[in-house]
């Protein structure tokens, strides 16, 4: 095999939860424009249809299924085979994050975070190795963040914080029981990057958010989807139970 035909994902079939905007949408870009038939999984079914159009547009195979995955985690990795025909990689994306004091948080806002970010990741997860174990395996990618390594500032946000630390060790921990299975499951935990959830161009967070960065800047989504790709193929068939950090430098210091 030659070695850029280990990144070629034509044939697989990919489910990216909150796979609507931001970097969800990118992931699902590029797992399409690596070859893989996709489904987008998201709460909106306004903003679902949308972004499915717009990669429709573009050329790509791409199926909807509308649902919250913190209640409905089995109905949407259900529906997604079915639409799909199999399912061989689950991007597990979804994600929510609240700044606030750790005294100011109430206990409904730390279900909130740590059910979307955590819980839910853990019963799409389950729910898809249960079909890739009998379909010969697959790629499970989390996204984590650097937030699990670091304590971001100025903004306090321990519920994140903390949930994607939990979605770190699950994957180690998916990994080493699912590996007999033929299913991989890795990490990839992004730095800054530009969406609607990480204003990263407002004043106020410049000095922590990008200056304290080696590279100086904040990564597009579109930057970040091609470890995603890269996790998902066989060219990473050797790496299960890893974390791979993509922040510009973020964390060395």
């Amino acid at each position: 095999m030659a070695v850029l035909d280990a990144f070629d994902l034509t044939g697989r079939k990919a489910l990216v939860t909150g796979g609507n905007r931001g970097l969800g949408l990118a992931f699902a870009r590029g797992l399409a424009e690596a070859g893989a038939s996709v489904a987008i999984a998201a709460r909106d079914a306004a903003l679902n249809e949308a972004s499915a159009a717009l990669l429709r547009s573009e050329g790509h195979t791409v199926h909807v299924v509308t649902g919250d995955v913190v209640t409905d985690a089995e109905r949407i990795v259900a529906g997604a085979e079915e639409a799909l025909g199999g399912l061989d990689v689950l991007v597990n994306n979804a994600g929510i994050a609240i700044h606030r004091p750790s005294f100011e948080v109430s206990d409904e806002e730390w279900r909130t975070v740590v059910d979307l970010n955590l819980t839910s990741l853990w019963k799409t997860s389950v729910a898809a190795a249960r079909h890739m174990k009998d379909h010969g395996g697959g790629s499970i990618v989390n996204i984590g963040s650097i937030s699990s390594i670091i304590v971001n500032r100025p903004q306090w946000q321990a519920s994140y914080n903390a949930s994607k630390a939990g979605v770190h060790q699950l994957t180690k921990s998916l990994a080493a029981e699912w590996a007999p299975h033929g299913i991989r499951v890795n990490a990839v935990a992004p730095g800054y990057v530009k969406t609607d959830m990480a204003p990263v161009d407002r004043p106020e967070f410049r000095a922590r958010w990008i200056e304290d960065s080696v590279q100086q800047r904040y990564a597009l989504p579109e930057e970040i989807a091609p470890t995603v790709v890269y996790v998902a193929s066989d060219a990473a068939a050797f790496m299960t139970g890893s974390v791979v950090v993509i922040d510009g430098g973020y964390t060395v210091y």
